[in-house]
């Protein structure tokens, strides 16, 4: 079974982004071994403290490092990817560099009608850059864009539960399984 650290780039309770990848570690349960990483916690990039960073920065890079692949799950803030999954990145991406080569995917949720389209296309620039080099699923046919998301998810379980978006996300999930073991 393959181990999955997903970064989540909304510290907002009741985040939607937060419950899809609550949706997808309880979904996948049989498939894959997800590890919501702690990104609340982690202080700004600081390249004076880069060599000798605090505690919380080395336990995420353990968390990604002995990961077999990683999922980014994020909402949409103003066209873009939000500043504090771009932190998380900036730390991974320095001194060991434990993005390189993992297998990675990204999803997104959003209240409005584009599904986190505009920041997910940043999203993959960001991933493709030289100190993170993911090995991205590619995104033909495997776009996880959910638009709409209070018509999508039960406001009392906090669970996606819309069975279109859900079969799509299975399908994205089956593939991104094969993607990684190849």
């Amino acid at each position: 079974m393959l181990r999955i650290a997903v970064l989540v780039g909304s510290l907002r309770q009741g985040s939607y982004n937060m419950q899809l990848a609550h949706t997808m570690k309880e979904r996948y349960i049989n498939k894959l071994d997800l590890e919501i990483a702690d990104i609340r916690s982690l202080p700004f990039f600081d390249q004076d403290i880069e060599l000798n960073p605090p505690h919380v920065v080395t336990d995420l890079m353990r968390k990604v490092a002995s990961a077999d692949g990683v999922f980014f799950v994020t909402p949409e803030y103003n066209w873009s990817v939000p500043g504090v999954l771009k932190n998380a990145i900036d730390w991974l991406s320095r001194v060991d560099k434990v993005l390189i080569g993992k297998p990675a995917l990204t999803a997104g949720v959003s209240p409005g009608m584009m599904g986190t389209i505009r920041c997910q296309q940043h999203l993959r620039e960001i991933l493709a850059s030289p100190g993170v080099q993911v090995r991205l699923l590619p995104p033909a046919g495997n776009e996880i864009y959910i638009s709409s998301a209070a018509l999508k998810f039960d406001e009392s379980t906090q669970r996606l539960v819309d069975e279109s978006t859900l079969r799509t996300i299975d399908r994205v999930i089956d593939h991104y399984i094969d993607f990684a073991r190849s």
